[in-house]
Order: structure tokens, then sequence, then C-alpha cells
């Protein structure tokens, strides 16, 4: 099954800041799910949008506290005239349509409930985001589902708005609590008005031995948590919650129990509406997640054994650079000290990272100043960096920093007459489908007659090696528009082959 950023790819040309706060809506997007008792559908509009104009889901997610109404895969099909009018009149018109809004005077009585909200990221509708649900269920509502969806109604608002989901609220989405879990509503004041029987349950379970309702959560949390640090850091946390900032995810210990807690900003249309809670007693999942850990542990260790020994083969080489008189010896050996030191630097990552994921960013920016000193000692270039590199699996990132280095060092080495002053940048852009990368210099330029193909150095080979094995992107050197020359890297992210 083809995964949103390839989907995305296909169908679209949204530049990379829109692609990831589609990714982060996705993410994010089961509470909403679960909290509107709905079937969510993700649509985008495939070309300009204008009426008539073909508009893809790439994206869907059922409930898990109701049916669904949707029982058919909808992901890459356009969206019906029938089933979806109202996905297209948002997209266009960018404010929250309902079903009585596209609705004919012919029209049935619906059994399903369908409403279509425009995802804004900054001042652009870049997607709409459907709501189906039964229409009997609509009408019949307990209390628990009552302050389920009025959350729920509240954070599609934010949507619309654009101030949901931040970075932040995709960071505290990993492993976090669901709405089934345990749900509280506060009002602007910090007083629950809602708290849901598992809810009530964990804090009973904590230690509390009356009910939620009506009380300050911060103050109560606080009296019951072991720590005194995190019972401030709780405390804190849920009355930046009440002020408009971003909440986050926590976990904490009471009474011999481990709960997680998450809190949500609510302020739909710019105006402070209290929060939500997010509730999870944890305590037996935490001793079956010690092994996890430990075996996540190792790995990371691994990988920082990997660096060690691969920094401990730099210095080697580095030593006998310095003991050899052959001066084509000398610098086939420094070369080689870069190149290992380049995959040294992704391994360091890794033994950071516990998803085995690498932000191409701070590898680049741990290399360049190594780069910088070495151009330094014969020519005095200067090198930065614009753009977002953005992040990597391993298995692309170690092929993809290699790459750049040895663009950046064949610019440093060839272009510049010697003590020359130059700047070598590296700009980078990220869209659906590609990342772009132009590694230009302001030197003398490519010499007559040049040709990637035939060329004989070795950092370009291996540049085109890894370029079109490893990573199935394109690499050309062509002359600067001012001067110099472009080295230009494109590099696929979504599914290979896509539209034009």
């Amino acid at each position: 099954m083809s995964t949103l950023s390839e989907l995305l790819a296909e169908h679209t040309d949204l530049p990379g800041a829109a692609v990831d706060h589609l990714q982060r809506v996705v993410g994010d997007w089961q509470l909403l799910s679960d909290l509107s008792f709905a079937d969510l559908l993700l649509w985008v509009g495939s070309g300009p949008v204008s009426e008539g104009s073909p508009v893809v889901c790439v994206a869907q997610c059922r409930p898990t506290t109701a049916p669904t109404v949707i029982v058919s895969d909808l992901v890459g099909k356009p969206a019906s005239e029938s089933e979806h009018p109202q996905v297209l009149r948002a997209l266009i018109d960018g404010h929250i349509v309902r079903d009585s809004e596209c609705a004919n005077e012919n029209d049935h009585p619906p059994s399903v409930l369908r409403e279509a909200i425009p995802v804004r990221c900054g001042d652009d509708v870049i997607a709409v985001l459907s709501r189906d649900t039964d229409f009997v269920r609509s009408r019949i509502r307990s209390t628990l589902e009552l302050a389920y969806t009025a959350c729920a109604d509240d954070l599609c608002e934010m949507i619309s708005d654009g101030t949901y989901p931040t970075p932040e609220d995709r960071a505290a989405t990993h492993s976090s609590p669901r709405a089934g879990d345990g749900f509280i509503r506060l009002d602007t004041e910090g007083k629950v008005v809602y708290a849901s029987p598992n809810a009530q349950s964990a804090y009973h379970r904590m230690g509390l031995t009356s009910e939620l309702l009506g009380h300050d959560l911060a103050a109560t949390t606080r009296s019951l948590i072991t720590d005194p640090f995190d019972a401030q850091e709780v405390v804190s946390d849920i009355r930046a919650a009440l002020a408009g900032r971003t909440g986050r995810r926590m976990e904490v210990d009471a009474h011999g129990a481990t709960v997680l807690l998450r809190t949500l900003v609510l302020r739909p249309h710019g105006e402070l509406a209290g929060a939500a809670v997010l509730v999870r007693d944890v305590t037996e999942v935490k001793r079956r997640d010690r092994a996890l850990l430990s075996k996540d542990a190792t790995i990371r260790e691994i990988h920082h054994r990997v660096k060690n020994n691969l920094q401990t083969v730099a210095a080697l080489l580095r030593l006998q650079a310095r003991r050899t008189e052959n001066e084509e010896a000398r610098v086939a050996l420094t070369e080689s000290v870069r190149r290992v030191t380049s995959i040294a630097a992704v391994h360091e990552m890794l033994s950071m990272s516990v998803d085995e994921e690498v932000d191409l960013d701070d590898v680049v920016d741990r290399l360049v100043p190594m780069m910088a000193d070495v151009a330094a000692v014969s020519t005095p270039v200067k090198i930065r960096r614009e753009g977002k590199l953005g992040v990597f699996s391993a298995e692309r990132a170690t092929p993809l920093v290699m790459v750049l280095t040895e663009l950046v060092q064949n610019a440093i080495e060839h272009a510049f007459d010697s003590g020359a002053v130059g700047t070598v940048s590296m700009k980078a852009e990220r869209s659906a489908r590609w990342l772009d990368v132009v590694v230009h210099d302001d030197g003398r330029g490519l010499p007559p007659g040049f040709s990637l193909e035939r060329s004989d150095r070795l950092g370009l080979q291996i540049v085109r090696t890894l370029v079109t094995a490893e990573l199935g992107g394109s690499i050309g050197l062509h002359p600067g528009a001012g001067g110099g020359t472009d080295a230009i890297l494109r590099v696929p992210l979504g599914r290979r082959g896509g539209r034009g």
C-alpha cells in the first residue's frame, strides 16, 4: 500500500512545509476520529483548485469508539460528487462545510452525516479533512459522547484555523494516550468539567479517593505524584495548556502506578476554551517495555561502537598520511579520512536516535567545519548551508551524506586557484516528491569539454555510483548562472516514477 508521502508526491506539488503539516495531521488524527465517533478522510487537490477539478483521497482513518460508516478503502480514489460534495466546496471556500450546505431539495434523509474541514497551513488551504458520522448515533448521545464531540469540534476548528497540530503536538503523539484510555475536559480555570470512567480509574490507581469532577486538576495531580520535580512539571504543563501554550506528553509515578498524561490546548477561532487531558494507566505495560528499551539501548550502543571504530580507522589513516612522503599517497589517505569520518558522523547520530532515522542537517553541520578547516590550509574558502535537508532513514542517510561531502570537497579542491578567496554554498529545497540540492561555488568554472560521465576523478565516480545505485536520483555539473559551477543533485522522496 502506498504511503502518504508517496501519494502526495504522486498527486500534488505541495512544498515541504505543507507535506510536513499533513504528516502531523495524519499522525494525530486517530484521536480526532475517536473523539468524533467518525471516519476521517484526507483529500488533496490534484492540480489547480477550481469547480470540477479532481480531488483525491490520500489517507483514511476509522474510529475505535464506533462502527465504521465507510467500509471500503477510498485511498487513491477521487471524491464522489454524490458521496462527498462538500469536500471540493471546503477546498475552494476555505471554511467548514456540512451536509446541509450541499444538500438538494430532492435529497432523502441522510444515513451518514458528513462534514468537510479545510486543512490550513499558514495562509493556504492545502487539503480537506472529511468527517463521516452515523446519523442516528449523532442524534443520541451520552454524557461521554457529548464531551468527546465537543472537544473534537474544537480541534476541527483549530485545524481549519491552522493552529493544530503543531510540531510539538506531533512530538507528543509517540505512544500517547488514546481517547478511550481516559479523557478529562478542563474549563478555562483548570477545573474538571468532565472525566471519563477510565480517567477516574487511573486517578484512583494513583491514590485519589474522591471524584475528579469540580477539582482543580493541577493541584490534585501534584498532591498524588511521588516525585516533587515531576509534580511541578505536570502542574506547569497543565497551566501552560490553559494559557494557550502547546502541551506535552509526560509519564509520572504515583503510589506504585505509572500514568501517561498528555495535555491539549483547545483554542477554536483563536479563543481559549480550556484544555483536554488524556490519561492512560501504563503500570503493567511499563514492565514489559523495559525489555524493549534494553534492546533499543543495545542497538544504539552498537552504532556508538561502530562510530568509535570508524574514528579509530580515520585516526590511523591520518597518522599514516602524516608519515607518508609521497604527495599522491598523502592526498589519497586524506580523502579516505574524510569519507570514513562522514560515515562515522551518521553512526554517531544513529547512536542517539531511537527510530533509525537521521537528521541530515545536524550531520552536515558537524562535517562542514571539518571541511572548512581542511580548505583553510591551502584556500580560504567559506562553506555555508541554506534550506533544510530533513530527516532520512539510516540506509539512505549514509550515501547522501557521502555525496554531499564529496561535492563540497570537489568544489574546494578544483574550483579555486591556490590562495584565492571563495565561497561554496549548499542550498537545499524539499518538496513532496524531491530533495533538490545545489552545491554552488564562485570559482573559475568547469574546464572546456568537461563531462561528468567521462571524468576519472575518484570522488565524482563515487558520487555518480551512490546517486544512481543507492539513492535512485540524478546528478549534474553545470556552469553557474553568475559564474562558477553548480552541482545539481535530485533525490526522489516519494514513489519513484510518479507524475510527469
